[in-house]
């Protein structure tokens, strides 16, 4: 048999010809396998300096750092209740701004036994336009506001866009919306003039991704997302800490005990207070977070899965 005819030799050759086009992919692979290791080992130290280095380091005192009073909108909201009491905690004395004040007066009165600090409760119907700004403003001339905190109100369960009752629509979006904005806009001022202040946010991790039945919710959240980042973006340099939250799901609070079992308390599904005491520990840290790790896991996840596979499995959960 002829040399040029026995397989050695043609694979030989095959490898020779082709020697330069492995070595090429090989490159590209060593090259990806890199930038995923480096993007990997970025994620971890990030992960580290917000959740874990605040909470080791000591810091200044909240007080100190931002000021002595916070303005509350939707407490309500058993998150928005916790992050109070962590504020209050901290010797931070709190302002309520509801339109129901029967569902904050316990708290309020409760944060004033425990901690020692201030609390008052400002009764703002925004249906009233003007007239809701001027007694915010009123509880707030003469104090040092050092936070802000919005908190979204959250759907208790899926509806879709038409199930909804066009007052309840309203409603949703004006709380969610037009008046979290409006805060921001009667408490910027003053913190602009003492060049000190933190502005919180507390939305959802449903504005990372559509969620059917819940179209108000992922709306609502993803317009505070993008408000609170824009306004880290022109406020940032003034002194004014900006930051959005967006955590997953909350277990139910004590006070508020839920029926469903994904509001069982557990390691990704924390309470209320679990939740606000990392949360507090990510001020001045990161403007943009989950602020509770194990949902910034979770978040990173989510991240990665196609939006057509969530969409898919959000149908079938669902329904």
């Amino acid at each position: 048999m002829a040399a040029v005819d026995s397989f050695q030799f043609l694979y030989r050759e095959m490898s020779r010809s082709c020697n330069p086009y492995f070595q090429a992919l090989a490159l590209v692979g060593t090259l990806y396998t890199a930038r995923r290791v480096v993007i990997l080992l970025r994620d971890c130290c990030t992960l580290v300096r917000v959740h874990f280095l605040p909470r080791i380091i000591p810091s200044k005192k909240l007080t100190q750092r931002f000021g002595d009073w916070a303005v509350v909108y939707g407490a309500a909201e058993p998150v928005a209740k916790a992050y109070a009491e962590e504020l209050a905690r901290h010797g931070v004395s709190i302002i309520f701004v509801t339109q129901d004040p029967t569902s904050v007066r316990e708290i309020a009165a409760t944060l004033s036994q425990s901690y020692g600090v201030e609390t008052v409760v400002i009764l703002a119907d925004f249906s009233l336009n003007q007239a809701a700004s001027n007694s915010i403003k009123e509880a707030m001339r003469g104090k040092d506001i050092g936070f802000l905190v919005n908190c979204v109100e959250s759907v208790d369960f899926p509806q879709s866009l038409i199930e909804m009752p066009e007052q309840s629509l309203l409603d949703l979006v004006n709380r969610n919306v037009a008046v979290a904005t409006l805060m921001t806009r009667l408490v910027l001022p003053g913190m602009l003039e003492r060049s000190r202040g933190a502005v919180v946010n507390i939305s959802s991790g449903a504005c990372s991704k559509p969620l059917p039945g819940r179209v108000t919710l992922t709306a609502s959240t993803g317009y505070m997302d993008h408000f609170s980042r824009a306004l880290h973006l022109e406020y940032s340099g003034k002194g004014i800490f900006i930051q959005s939250l967006t955590p997953f799901q909350i277990a139910s609070s004590e006070r508020q005990p839920s029926s469903s079992s994904s509001s069982i308390p557990g390691w990704f599904v924390p309470k209320p207070e679990v939740y606000a005491h990392h949360a507090v520990s990510t001020l001045g840290v990161s403007n943009r977070t989950t602020g509770y790790w194990p949902h910034t896991l979770q978040y990173g996840l989510m991240a990665r899965i196609p939006e057509w596979i969530w969409v898919l499995g959000s149908r079938v959960l669902i329904s």
